[in-house]
């Protein structure tokens, strides 16, 4: 007997009407509790759909990379491309990568004939674009490289707010730093060593943030050999440790120490070993016998807000892990050298994923505030802080990428690197700032007027406030005497003198 139909009243070959009733049940037709399957496709689905929208947060903070890693290389060779180098340290950076491309050691003319970069700053981390650079033996190698750390650097970045602040907040986030201030400045800058210490201090601190204390130290330990000061930087994040859990285990303790001797030994001994003069020749720049003058308050307070206000809001002052910013702040404001006080440069770059992981340390604790203004401002300073860097970055190099102009070569920049060209491979090359990244590829470079007594076959020079080429070799006679030069030639801005004969 059906037990569904005699529990409903009914009988075999009969079943519960819509209208309660009781039908006959036709032989073709199908019950609803064996219904035809649904299509595979149909079924994979919702589970297709689930897994996408598990995965979308998880890939958020590599296309941020990516998008950046575009945006900073777009402008890095805009710069190449138009000669518009504003130092010479692209120049000593490749000198020194291009010695140990070749297995020699870091030798850097523009800082002094056969000037070892070792015992000018302690940056052995360099080697590591040897093999890019021998591959490709050009400047442009090195400001792919940087764009590529700087992007990198999002990553933990974007990764760390999305984690403890949600999906949408944390892209906020992510992307304000990218674009912040400090950031564009340094892409802005060619290249420095300090692209590798931006994705080592924030894969460290999203480490402490994670409390993951093996990966904060591991992360941490290579700053020693980024720059000289950075192992003050590496100790701070052990002290960091320390604060935030006394269960973090020796290995803290050991990178306070580590990173606190290696600066010692690396400015006492190493650099001195390698300096010509047997000392390091920055401590002139610091101490009461060090000369120049001393940071006014204002500026050191106005460099303070810049670097806490537009990008943070100054809630990262609620979080412990701004005690890793005091180093590089320390020896700034310490100093007698004023260009180190500012906001120009690459100085601040460094600070950056500092403050932005500071704010997502501090978020959560403020939103949870018992301060209903304070809820209030931590909920909407994500949002904020991505419409600041907006706001600024009209006034910032990326701006540039919405320029026409930008994609298109001048001619004027043309015609000056068809003459650069016209310089021999091998050839000894007295140059400007603007000159010198398109010749320290292929030729011996010496700054302009530090030769060391050699008279250079070439010398590549510039022409501001209406110099003239007559007025560029008067100056080469008067720097080389013994030397007779003429004009190759001379195009945007540009002139090329040759060396024709010895007097």
């Amino acid at each position: 007997m059906d037990t569904a139909a005699a529990t409903a009243g009914g009988t075999p070959g009969t079943g519960p009407g819509a209208d309660g009733g009781i039908l006959p049940r036709s032989r073709t037709a199908t019950p609803a509790a064996t219904a035809a399957p649904a299509p595979r496709g149909a079924l994979l689905a919702p589970l297709r759909a689930r897994t996408a929208s598990l995965r979308a947060p998880r890939l958020d903070p590599y296309w941020t990379a990516g998008f950046f890693f575009v945006a900073f290389a777009l402008l890095a060779l805009w710069r190449f491309r138009t000669l518009s180098t504003s130092s010479w340290d692209l120049g000593i950076f490749e000198q020194a990568i291009r010695g140990y491309a070749h297995f020699q050691a870091p030798i850097v003319d523009l800082k002094g004939p056969g000037t070892n970069i070792l015992g000018d700053h302690f940056s052995p981390v360099l080697v590591l674009l040897a093999p890019f650079y021998r591959l490709f033996p050009s400047p442009l190698t090195l400001l792919i490289a940087q764009a590529a750390l700087f992007a990198l650097s999002t990553v933990p970045v974007t990764r760390a707010a999305a984690r403890h602040l949600g999906r949408w907040p944390g892209l906020a986030i992510g992307i304000a730093y990218g674009m912040s201030w400090g950031v564009q400045k340094a892409v802005d800058f060619d290249f420095h060593e300090i692209a590798f210490a931006l994705p080592l201090i924030a894969f460290a601190l999203e480490a402490v943030l994670r409390g993951r204390w093996t990966a904060a130290v591991c992360w941490a330990a290579p700053l020693v050999l980024v720059k000289e000061d950075l192992g003050v930087t590496a100790a701070a994040i052990g002290a960091l440790a320390l604060l935030r859990t006394r269960r973090a285990g020796p290995l803290p303790i050991a990178l306070v120490a580590f990173g606190l001797t290696a600066s010692a030994v690396t400015l006492g001994v190493v650099i001195p070993a390698f300096n010509g003069s047997g000392s390091y020749d920055y401590w002139s720049k610091f101490g009461a016998d060090g000369g120049g003058a001393t940071i006014p308050l204002g500026t050191a307070l106005n460099t303070t807000l810049w670097v806490l206000l537009p990008t943070t809001g100054l809630l990262a002052l609620r979080s412990p892990l701004l005690l890793v910013a005091l180093p590089t702040l320390g020896w700034r404001f310490l100093s007698h050298e004023s260009h180190y006080w500012g906001t120009d440069w690459h100085y601040n770059a460094v600070l950056m994923p500092v403050v932005f992981l500071a704010l997502v340390d501090a978020l959560p604790r403020a939103r949870a505030s018992a301060r209903p203004w304070l809820r209030s401002y931590a909920h909407h300073l994500p949002a904020a802080a991505l419409a600041a860097a907006l706001a600024l970055t009209a006034t910032l190099p990326l701006a540039r990428l919405t320029e026409t102009a930008t994609y298109r070569t001048p001619p004027e920049a043309a015609a000056a690197a068809k003459l650069l060209e016209r310089i021999p491979d091998g050839a000894t090359v007295e140059s400007g700032i603007r000159p010198l990244s398109r010749l320290t590829d292929r030729t011996r470079v010496f700054w302009m007027g530090d030769t060391g007594g050699l008279a250079p076959d070439y010398i590549a020079d510039e022409l501001r406030d209406d110099r003239t080429p007559k007025q560029a070799l008067a100056d080469a006679a008067a720097r080389h005497p013994e030397s007779s030069y003429a004009l190759l030639g001379d195009s945007g801005n540009i002139v090329v003198l040759r060396r024709v004969a010895a007097r």
